[in-house]
């Protein structure tokens, strides 16, 4: 028997990753405080420890969803009641996440649910309005300022067809979604921090987080040659809790967020020859390189092929 995460299933407190517990106690109440004492003093000083913090809190969620810290999914999942990110409910999340983990559909316009491709008949049908928008999104300025909203927008499309289909998980993971959001915004109600000013840090953390998926997958043949290495070790690596190192996490998806730098060290020759060597230096390098221009077309160039 495994869990979800391909960990097998054991108890006891030696089994707790007590660094990425101590870091979800620490993000909730670092959010906290940038909502009662630093938006107190300053609501404005409070837009970018909130932005980077609900951004953490999604790449936390990711880290839950997969297993840790606990080896109880009821605890995981505990951990995410709070949804700070106010968007995509948990449940969701999960089940498209580990879909998405299917490295042989990585890419595919239909079945990779985190797939920025899509299908060349479906492009050629789009109105010039949405094809010129989705180009801009295709850029790395583009993703970050309107990947929010596009994404949503097509998540949202996506969750009533399957609601109104009938799909019970759909709708049990938005009525516990949305009694997190209610909670979520009392606490932000009743802090000094404006309702319309959290919903723009959303915004921003969530835009925040798109930096992290621009070029997570690339269209190629082969399966495993379609995940980056990305080998940053500043900020954002921390942010995105060492996801750049994405194709050391497809592999291994049940090992935690901090021993993937030491498993890429360890292994960088074979996972580089692995994804036939799709790495960047840094994310310097991939705002230098995309943030004006598109890295992949729109249409999936090798669909016809597939």
């Amino acid at each position: 028997m495994t869990t979800l995460a391909g960990v097998p299933p054991q108890v006891g407190l030696r089994n707790v990753e007590w660094g990425t517990f101590g870091l979800i106690v620490g993000c909730y109440a670092l959010w906290a405080g940038a909502m009662v004492w630093l938006a107190g003093l300053s609501p404005v000083a409070a837009i970018l420890p909130l932005t980077l913090l609900i951004a953490l809190h999604g790449s936390l969620t990711h880290e839950v969803l997969h297993g840790h810290p606990f080896r109880s999914r009821a605890l995981n999942e505990a951990l995410m009641a709070l949804p700070l990110g106010l968007l995509i409910p948990y449940n969701r999340f999960r089940d498209l996440h580990l879909a998405h983990h299917r490295d042989s559909r990585l890419t595919d316009p239909y079945d990779d649910p985190e797939s920025n491709f899509l299908d060349p008949a479906v492009w050629n049908r789009l109105p010039r309005w949405r094809q010129r928008l989705h180009r801009a999104n295709n850029t790395l300025v583009g993703r970050i300022l309107l990947g929010p909203i596009l994404g949503q927008i097509a998540f949202l499309r996506e969750e009533w067809r399957g609601a109104r289909a009938g799909d019970p998980a759909i709708w049990r993971a938005w009525a516990l979604h949305l009694a997190g959001v209610a909670a979520v915004m009392a606490l932000v109600v009743a802090s000094p921090m404006p309702v319309w000013l959290y919903l723009l840090c959303v915004y921003a953390a969530t835009g925040l987080l798109k930096i992290r998926t621009f070029l997570e997958h690339r269209a190629h043949e082969r399966s495993r040659a379609r995940t980056v290495i990305i080998e940053d070790r500043g900020l954002l690596a921390f942010l995105f809790l060492n996801n750049n190192l994405h194709v050391v996490h497809h592999v291994n998806p049940g090992v935690p967020w901090y021993r993937l730098p030491a498993l890429y060290r360890a292994g960088k020759e074979r996972y580089l020859e692995m994804n036939d060597g799709y790495v960047y230096r840094s994310y310097g390098e991939v705002f230098r390189r995309y943030f004006w221009r598109a890295k992949d077309p729109v249409a999936h160039p090798l669909w016809r092929r597939r």
